[in-house]
């Protein structure tokens, strides 16, 4: 008798994608950004400081096999683009050390910001990232640079990995949790009261287990991770302009209970809002190879030559020079440091 298959409520839909108007063979420079995360990775592909692609998907056992899967996910939605055409990589996130095709890894803290400022806008100055294990509050200027953050402990409690713990608990597919949160009709429960995963996990068997309904308990959850990540972001203090990066900012029922307590409008963007980290990233390489950074290691990475790098940038120079001007007043504007 076959072996009966558990279903994995917590496993969300991997994605790519491409913009089929961008065509790679007339970039002047191919940059990737990698992020590996604890339970996510992905990989964004920049052409010319546009966004190209991305691949998003589970982070697997191995952070260095993660980092090629995503990248190679990547790919695969661009029609005819060879892997080595990439000039310059960088890696980020909770595995960037182990990017093993990276020219450099920048922290997650960096690219976030830089990343929002890209698929939010320049009027970001408060970004809210709900990762995997962790939580970061970061405050940026107009061009995305990093002026002050905060980040929680490495505990699950209040990120994606305790939310996917508590779809598995109560049999809810992740991305119905927050529906399901508001199905409940009665008057909003309070919060479970404990902070930990485990405890708050323990916590609500017992609920189910005294005739609480899977909605009741799932709203009670989302208004404890509610109030855990409203706690961190009071710390550092918001400005207008808050954007939301990570799967948790796809969850409704947890944001729409998160907003009102922090008492401004949450920013809008048709971005994947996982794909933050790694979009900063790659936009940190493109400013790097428009600086002529890191020129001789990048060279050699790719297998061209200095001489033929310089001549893809006269090319590009002489065929876009509007296109290069405005992009180069948005990712030029990163701090030379990074």
């Amino acid at each position: 008798m076959p072996e009966e298959i558990k279903p994995e409520f917590w496993r969300w839909t991997e994605s790519n994608w491409v913009d089929p108007d961008i065509n790679w063979r007339d970039a002047g420079f191919i940059t990737v950004g990698i992020d590996v995360g604890a339970v996510s990775s992905q990989a964004v592909i920049v052409a010319d400081g546009r966004i190209l692609a991305y691949g998003n998907m589970r982070t697997g056992f191995s952070s260095p096999d993660s980092a090629r899967s995503a990248y190679t996910f990547a790919l695969q939605a661009v029609d005819g683009l060879p892997e080595g055409r990439m000039d310059y990589c960088i890696g980020t996130g909770y595995g960037r050390v182990n990017v093993p095709f990276a020219n450099r890894s920048i922290t997650e803290i960096t690219c976030h910001a830089r990343g929002a400022n890209f698929i939010y806008g320049s009027a970001v100055r408060t970004v809210l990232d709900v990762g995997g294990q962790d939580i970061k509050v970061i405050r940026c200027d107009e061009r995305g640079n990093v002026t002050d953050f905060l980040m929680n402990d490495k505990c699950a409690a209040g990120t994606g990995r305790g939310m996917e713990v508590f779809a598995d608990l109560l049999g809810v597919p992740i991305t119905e949790v927050g529906d399901k949160s508001f199905a409940y009709r009665g008057d909003e429960p309070k919060a479970v009261s404990s902070t930990c995963v485990v405890y708050a996990k323990s916590e609500a068997a017992g609920l189910l287990r005294k005739g609480w309904s899977t909605e009741e308990v799932l709203a009670a959850y989302c208004r404890a991770m509610a109030e855990r990540i409203y706690a961190l972001v009071d710390r550092v203090g918001v400005e207008a302009g808050f954007a939301v990066t990570g799967g948790m900012a796809k969850n409704r029922g947890i944001m729409d209970r998160l907003m009102p307590m922090i008492g401004v409008e949450r920013m809008q963007t048709g971005w994947d809002t996982q794909i933050a980290g790694a979009a900063g990233a790659a936009l940190i390489g493109y400013s790097r190879c428009i600086k002529g950074k890191d020129r001789t290691k990048q060279t050699a990475h790719r297998g061209g030559s200095y001489s033929s790098t310089l001549r893809r940038l006269m090319k590009l120079l002489r065929s876009k020079p509007r296109v290069l001007k405005k992009e180069s007043r948005s990712v030029e504007s990163q701090r030379t440091d990074v």
